[in-house]
């Protein structure tokens, strides 16, 4: 049999490419909380067995119990958010007066500067303005739309967690009937490899973000920051988006400090935030997260703009781990070998994942 020549595998990729691209763009509302729900359900499946195997909880029993204890966790850092925030929204009124005597002061720098009057500063200044007033409306109603839309992607997203636990058994054993009986091993290996993976990533990824959040306290409030606690926690969450995260919070937190201190605060509070990263990057990261999923620089500053172009911050969010998915299942599949080794790190020695010999994996079954 001739081997299949390369211009013909290459039409085979780029339509495959382009025909999930095309699926993931129209198949958005239902793959993005399918896949967070797989995510979580790999997550919970040690905890869900647990209960199964020592404490004889039926399956559907045993499935909400721990999506109950995951979901009041997420609750509780939710309402601890949004008790900082209202504690911020109360100090509004001077929080806004402290900002227009900081851009009173800048008008001023720029006037002297750049020979700008302020009547042309405060022309353009208002033009602005009346440009946002008017699409006032059309943002609260996208507001309010974005709003009733996230509500259902979390209780779809529980909803789905929910069944993947009910009924990965016969999951499970309809991935390994898509197959032929000889590759059920490697099947099964996979199926292994990525619920062992995935659990630690994500418990690393939960590990890096209260330790960063913690950092970024204790550095803000040492500073004397105001709010330090509030833009400690959203620095922690903003975190988990690898790149982007740590730059959107860098920036928010220099423009809360710019309208509550004064311009050396802002300085240190920059410094403190790279300080953080570069703590993180160097250490936290490579020892906690790192160690799991191997991959590429280009691959994940690649992945992070295509799950932004197909699904906005919620493909930032699930960039990496599906990435992660992906290269388990080529470094195992011998036609796919090479897409693998293109995602992984340079030293391939290094990328291989192993399962320590005391890790014990809950059955799926």
């Amino acid at each position: 049999m001739k081997p299949t020549p390369f211009y013909t595998k290459l039409a085979h990729i780029s339509i495959s490419i382009l025909a999930i691209g095309f699926i993931a763009v129209i198949g958005k509302s239902v793959l993005a909380p399918l896949i967070i729900a797989l995510l979580i359900a790999l997550l919970l499946i040690p905890s869900a067995s647990f209960l199964e195997r020592k404490l004889r909880f039926p399956r559907a029993a045993a499935a909400f119990t721990v999506l109950l204890v995951i979901t009041g966790g997420v609750v509780g850092l939710m309402v601890l958010l949004g008790s900082q925030m209202s504690d911020f929204s109360l100090e509004l009124p001077a929080f806004q007066k402290q900002l227009m005597l900081s851009l009173d002061d800048l008008q001023h720098w720029i006037s002297h500067s750049f020979n700008i009057n302020n009547r042309q500063q405060a022309a353009y200044i208002n033009q602005t303005a009346e440009t946002a007033l008017g699409h006032g409306t059309e943002f609260i109603s996208t507001t309010l739309i974005s709003l009733s839309s996230s509500l259902l992607f979390l209780v779809f997203t529980f909803l789905y967690t929910f069944f993947l636990l009910l009924h990965r058994g016969l999951l499970l054993r309809f991935m390994v009937a898509l197959f032929n009986e000889n590759h059920s091993p490697v099947v099964l290996e996979v199926v292994e490899r990525v619920q062992y993976i995935i659990r630690k990533y994500i418990v690393g990824l939960l590990l890096q973000m209260a330790i960063v959040a913690t950092l970024t306290c204790a550095v803000f409030m040492l500073l004397g920051i105001k709010y330090a606690f509030l833009l400690g926690l959203l620095t922690g969450i903003l975190n988990v988006i690898p790149y982007v995260g740590i730059f959107t919070s860098l920036v928010l937190s220099a423009v809360v400090t710019f309208a509550t201190g004064d311009a050396a605060h802002v300085l240190f509070v920059a410094i403190a935030v790279v300080c953080v990263h570069l703590i993180d990057g160097n250490y936290i990261m490579p020892k906690i997260v790192g160690s799991q999923v191997k991959l590429n620089t280009l691959t994940a500053v690649l992945g992070l703009v295509v799950g932004e172009m197909l699904w906005g911050v919620t493909g930032m969010f699930l960039a990496i781990p599906v990435i992660a998915i992906a290269k388990v299942i080529f470094d195992r599949v011998e036609g796919l070998k090479p897409w693998g080794m293109v995602l992984g790190e340079d030293d391939m020695a290094a990328a291989q994942v192993t399962i320590p010999a005391d890790e014990e994996l809950p059955p799926l079954e």
